[in-house]
């Protein structure tokens, strides 16, 4: 499996705090670790600090499933244990980037690591249902349903290309090919087609100069508006 496209350097800090909606340094803290009343408190996205500034796709992908689970009021350190254990037990530095730990086959696999960590039940990736059954949580659902991953026949096979925040099957995606990484259509920022319409542009004329259907405006329209960016 190739890493090069994980480990492309695409955001800032406050770049992935305002694309997934986090505090002003949720993300540093979240992804390089930080130190607070004289403790040391180790990253959950790196193996170790580093003290860059810049956050790689691979980073910025795991960061945005640690995001879904900001509302549960468990410190995200909880979830350390088990994103180390799935690095190791997979051999990537980015476990949660790729297709690997989202498939059924992983599901017993994340649940023995959560057990392990005994994490709390608002930050569990994997939930037992009716009859004891393992089923991914809703968190875990949203985002691998809005991550778009190489096919198995590619050279990187089963690594995070790129995000679908609306949906694989809308328009608006994050790629760190294309305009650094921030929400487009087609290469097309959507804040630009947003600014347009806004100003009074109809959406038709809008789509006609960007060579974009009237879907794929509306799609922008959409991200836009729920204000939601990456999440």
């Amino acid at each position: 499996m190739s890493i090069s496209y994980l480990e492309r350097p695409v955001y800032a800090f406050a770049q992935v705090d305002d694309l997934l909606r986090l505090g002003p340094g949720t993300a540093r803290r979240w992804v390089d670790g930080y130190r607070r009343g004289g403790r040391t408190y180790p990253p959950v996205v790196r193996e170790t600090s580093t003290g860059s500034d810049v956050v790689t796709w691979g980073e910025f992908v795991e960061t945005r499933l640690l995001a879904t689970y900001r509302d549960s009021g468990v410190p995200m350190q909880r979830l350390r244990p088990v994103v180390e254990g799935l690095r190791q037990t997979l051999g990537v530095r980015y476990p949660l980037a790729t297709v690997r730990p989202y498939v059924d086959e992983s599901r017993r696999l994340v649940h023995d690591l959560q057990e392990e960590a005994q994490l709390e039940d608002s930050m569990r990736l994997v939930v037992e249902a009716g009859g004891g059954q393992l089923v991914f949580s809703t968190q875990v659902r949203h985002v691998e349903r809005s991550t778009v991953f190489a096919t198995q026949d590619s050279s990187d096979a089963g690594i995070a290309l790129r995000v679908a925040p609306l949906g694989r099957e809308r328009a608006v995606a994050l790629d760190p090919r294309f305009k650094s990484g921030q929400p487009a259509v087609r290469s097309v920022p959507t804040d630009v087609l947003t600014e347009l319409v806004h100003a009074g542009e109809p959406v038709e004329w809008v789509a006609q100069q960007y060579d974009l259907t009237l879907e794929q405006v509306l799609d922008a329209l959409e991200y836009e508006r729920r204000g939601q960016q990456a999440a």
